[in-house]
């Protein structure tokens, strides 16, 4: 993990100061498991901030101020055992980030044989009271419902792999949160003329996501281009060749006018610090800027192979999921609806690109297009499809009143596909293709979405928790 993108979790034990003198050992065990939940967490390659056992007012507002002043994204409260309410919230109220309810035994099972054997009540309800966990978690919940705190919880035990699963993909969920919040995406020229669908509200996607807009010029673009040098081109060239599964139909000038423009959008995408870009243009028919953005494909693949996705058409809020999906290690491709096979059950979704190379089944072809379905001139494009296995959708819709994320998942699955020089795949849902369509329509997206393989609806639903926004989920 790259360690700008380390972030750090805030965690405290939460206890009840009275049952220390009464219970001999109680204390030192809890604080035992304690620090075995921060070596754990730490594993998921996050900086952990501890704040050790709050059991009193006044270790809440030592807490309060310790994790304040780290900065933290996301606090995990450890229920250790039995502890007040009231010791608990002034915490969220002032920390203002969502909470984590850890709600783990020390094991599955108490023994309860020789539980009852001990035979002293004393001791008997010291080991209870060690292992009471769930006897806040309703406190707690109730609490914070009534208070309007974020929180969510994972229930276990302190080896159980499904919770720390659960914990891994809250960790994962928080690091994609501080990125978005970092993302700078560029916007190059301006939206497909017409595609109502498709036009956003710029300050509200960056409220939501805390995205930096940072407004490109086509000349610039140009000027980079314009100063190309001979060992750049053979550089990007030999990149090519090694990226792609390059088709011997691919003429070497439209080789050389992609490289050069690939050339020119990692200069931009450097000289700004961008992590992401919309963009489309048309201009004139056969203005200097048609040359360029008839050439963009195959560069722009390479920059969504290295997580710097890029949208076609302007698509900013395809352009966020594309982020999302591969910050989640998912890849992200733009894609579209293509068309239904209803005797075969499945719909098929693709794009002219930009596609990302981490999902392909197979090596992505870079193939010639004697034009642009719907766009001025002709170019080179890249043909793949999805690796076979299980596949997310993602879509960043803004609604009438919100900006929401519609997930779905499926499989990418075997079967024909177009060989038009675009990719496109075959994908089937549990809802079947009919009742799928209409009902991910219905919510509302974008006629574009990103496609990334994996089933990772459960990360994506705990970042929208993070982020504070709403999820809806059609399989």
């Amino acid at each position: 993990m790259k360690e700008k993108n380390k972030i750090k979790i805030g965690l405290f034990g939460v206890g009840l100061d009275t049952y220390w003198n009464q219970f001999d050992g109680l204390l030192d065990n809890l604080t035992r498991y304690q620090k075995q939940i921060k070596q754990k967490i730490e594993e998921s390659g996050v900086e952990v901030v501890d704040a050790g056992m709050v059991d009193n007012p006044k270790k809440a507002g030592e807490a309060v101020l310790l994790l304040k002043s780290a900065n933290v994204e996301m606090v995990f409260l450890y229920i250790s055992t039995y502890a007040l309410s009231s010791t608990v919230l002034p915490i969220a109220q002032q920390l203002k980030v969502p909470f984590l309810l850890l709600n783990l035994q020390p094991v599955s099972q108490l023994d309860y044989q020789s539980f009852n054997n001990l035979n002293d009540r004393g001791k008997m309800t010291g080991v209870w009271l060690e292992h009471c966990q769930a006897c806040s978690v309703p406190e707690i919940a109730g609490v914070f419902n009534r208070s309007g705190i974020r929180y969510d919880m994972v229930s276990g035990f302190l080896s159980d792999e499904t919770a720390w699963e659960e914990i891994a993909a809250w960790t994962e969920a928080a690091r994609v949160a501080k990125t978005l919040q970092t993302n700078r995406m560029g916007i190059l020229g301006h939206y497909y003329g017409g595609m109502l669908d498709v036009y956003t509200d710029l300050t509200r996607q960056s409220a939501t996501f805390g995205t930096h807009f940072e407004m490109l010029e086509m000349c610039e673009l140009k000027s980079f281009r314009d100063n190309v040098n001979q060992k750049q081109l053979k550089n990007k060239l030999k990149e090519f060749s090694e990226a792609f599964d390059v088709s011997p139909e691919c003429e070497a000038s439209e080789l050389e006018r992609a490289a050069r423009t690939s050339v020119a959008l990692d200069n931009l995408i450097q000289k700004h610090g961008l992590n992401s870009l919309a963009y489309y243009y048309e201009g004139e028919s056969g203005n200097e800027y048609e040359n360029i953005v008839t050439s963009v494909i195959a560069g722009n693949t390479i920059l969504t192979g290295r997580n710097i996705p890029v949208a076609g058409e302007c698509e900013v809020k395809n352009a966020h999921a594309m982020k999302i999906m591969a910050e989640l290690g998912a890849g992200g491709s733009f894609s579209e609806f293509y068309l239904m096979d209803f005797n075969d059950d499945v719909i098929y979704l693709g794009h002219d690109g930009p596609a990302h190379f981490a999902i392909a089944e197979g090596k992505v072809k870079l193939v010639p297009l004697p034009l642009y379905h719907g766009k001025p001139g002709k170019g080179l494009s890249i043909q793949m499809t999805v690796k076979h296995g299980p596949v997310t959708l993602l879509s960043v819709v803004e609604g009438k009143d919100e900006v929401f994320l519609l997930v779905a998942e499926g499989q990418s699955v075997p079967g024909p596909t177009l060989k038009i020089g675009n990719t496109n795949s075959r994908y089937k849902f549990s809802v079947g293709a009919k009742r799928f369509i209409e009902q991910w329509s219905k919510a509302g997206p974008a006629h574009h979405c990103a496609i990334g393989t994996g089933h990772i609806g459960n990360k994506i639903e705990k970042l929208a928790h993070i982020l504070n926004i709403n999820v809806v989920t059609i399989c």
